[in-house]
């Protein structure tokens, strides 16, 4: 036996012995070739778990090497969307018809399980459609003799695949099972998924919110190849470059205004920065709230409202503060009617945050309703609206009142 031979026969005891995230991380130094034999040597209801685990580069490198029994099921969960339990599944194992007595299921189990992890056995009929799920307690204090069709639990619960991750896990956040089934609109029984590759998922598409929300892909890690993450990141530079412009141009039609009035430049800047954090503030809220389906069609309005309000108010007091140090900085500078400059910076501050708080709402709500990502890129165009309507409004008040 060569040494290759035998760190491989070691690789593979310790990935049946481990979880499969720590799997990886045993052969996370290994070549592609090495880690696609170990995979070979593993059940596929193990092997699977572990594939998914590598990062996207990874894993696109391993499977082309591991072989037919992975590549079938990796083949068939590609055919879901992004995002859905269906992406998630993994080959189902122990499963018996209901005729079967305890005594063999248990013989079976028992050879199975020195393969792979058995945690639920599934009972289906001979058209595969799911009739009920073994517990090991049930099977333990059976009689030997019984058909699992006593003993089993009928009518279980059970995911479909195109079922997004979200969705899901609203449906099984108080059932908290290790494993459940899949199945197919007929009911047949298609695989199953891990409750904590639910949570999982999850967590990590909630904290990617925060980056898709600029520009970041979700694929992004921190040790992605620069170069990659420079063909995720530019095109949304070059998106929010030209929704700059927009807030340039506005601008640009004021400049006479400005050079009348010097002091006004030194608080675009404030208007606009202030804006865009109610902005933000708004659309994380709704982000969540999407995320977490508490969007119902009576809430709409009510979020709107509620965070007009809150821009309303938070725009008073933020807008009497900035009033003040313009006034200030009016009369410091020489400037003439520092309190009509003052009032300008009120009116406008409070507009500004009335309409960042709104446009904090519609935005990723507009992006759902047309079958975006909510949070994709959604402070680019944010933040481009608040900019263009905090200083288009400080700027249109100031040549109504001061010129």
């Amino acid at each position: 036996m060569n040494r290759r031979t035998r760190n491989i026969d070691m690789l593979v005891a310790e990935a049946r012995r481990r979880a499969p995230l720590d799997a990886v991380e045993v052969m996370e130094g290994e070549t592609d070739s090495t880690v696609a034999e170990v995979l070979k040597h593993l059940h596929p209801a193990l092997a699977f778990p572990i594939l998914l685990r590598f990062p996207k580069e990874r894993r696109d490198a391993i499977l082309p090497l591991a072989g037919e029994k992975l590549a079938r099921p990796w083949a068939e969960n590609r055919q879901y969307p992004d995002n859905s339990v269906g992406r998630l599944m993994e080959p189902v194992v122990a499963v018996f018809p209901p005729d079967l007595i305890v005594e063999d299921a248990v013989q079976q189990i028992r050879e199975l399980v020195r393969q792979t992890v058995v945690t639920y056995g599934y009972v289906t009929d001979a058209d595969g459609k799911l009739l009920g799920v073994l517990t090991m307690r049930d099977l333990l204090l059976a009689d030997v003799h019984q058909p699992l069709h006593e003993i089993m639990l009928d009518e279980p619960f059970f995911l479909s695949p195109q079922t997004s991750v979200s969705d899901a896990m609203k449906e099984v956040v108080y059932r908290h099972y290790p494993v459940y089934p899949v199945c197919d609109e007929q009911g047949r029984l298609i695989g199953i998924v891990h409750g904590f590759m639910l949570f999982e998922q999850q967590s990590f598409e909630i904290s990617s919110q925060a980056g898709r929300m600029v520009g970041v892909d979700k694929e992004e890690h921190a040790t992605t190849p620069w170069l990659r993450s420079f063909l995720f990141r530019h095109p949304w530079l070059q998106l929010n470059l030209l929704t700059a412009f927009a807030a340039a141009v506005v601008v640009s039609l004021f400049e006479d205004t400005i050079a009348q009035v010097v002091v006004l430049a030194a608080f675009l800047p404030v208007l606009a920065g202030q804006s865009g954090n109610t902005g933000c503030q708004a659309l994380a809220v709704t982000i969540r709230g999407l995320t977490l389906g508490e969007f119902e069609r009576d809430v709409y309005r009510q979020v709107l409202a509620k965070e007009t309000w809150l821009g309303l108010l938070n725009g008073i007091l933020v807008g009497i503060v900035a009033a003040i140090a313009m006034i200030l900085y009016a009369n410091h500078s020489n400037a003439e009617q520092p309190l009509v400059l003052g009032l300008v910076v009120f009116l406008a501050m409070t507009g500004a945050c009335v309409a960042s708080g709104v446009t904090g709402v519609l935005v990723p709500l507009t992006l759902r309703r047309i079958g975006a990502d909510p949070a994709t890129a959604s402070s680019i165009f944010l933040t481009t609206a608040t900019d263009i309507v905090s200083m288009g409004l400080f700027l249109w008040l100031a040549s109504l009142f001061v010129l």
